[in-house]
């Protein structure tokens, strides 16, 4: 088994530097996801209302959480929703070909 190559990347997050060590096929994931954390913590920060870069990047955390736990909810319906929809037309294929 071979290991994967790794790679320092540079992101910025609140004009802060980080060097973070990845997968070199990871690279551009975790540019992605720097940028979108650095967003959400200037948008908390323009709020005005949090003070200091660690309750700032504790609330963008939260967000953060809420959203992807939003979208996984999201997710799970629409599964449930498919799987309700597959199993009805397969009830109504039998029944056809059982008629036929």
């Amino acid at each position: 088994m071979t290991q994967a190559q790794t790679q320092t990347v540079t992101v910025y997050i609140l004009d802060k530097e980080y060097h973070i060590v990845c997968p070199t096929s990871e690279r551009i994931n975790l540019e992605r996801a720097a940028t979108y954390l650095d967003g959400k913590m200037r948008e908390i920060r323009r709020g005005g209302k949090v003070i200091g870069s660690e309750r700032i990047a504790v609330l963008a955390a939260l967000n953060i959480t809420h959203e992807l736990q939003n979208k996984q909810q999201q997710f799970e319906l629409l599964d449930t929703v498919d799987s309700q929809q597959v199993r009805e037309l397969i009830a109504k294929v039998s029944t056809a070909l059982e008629n036929d």
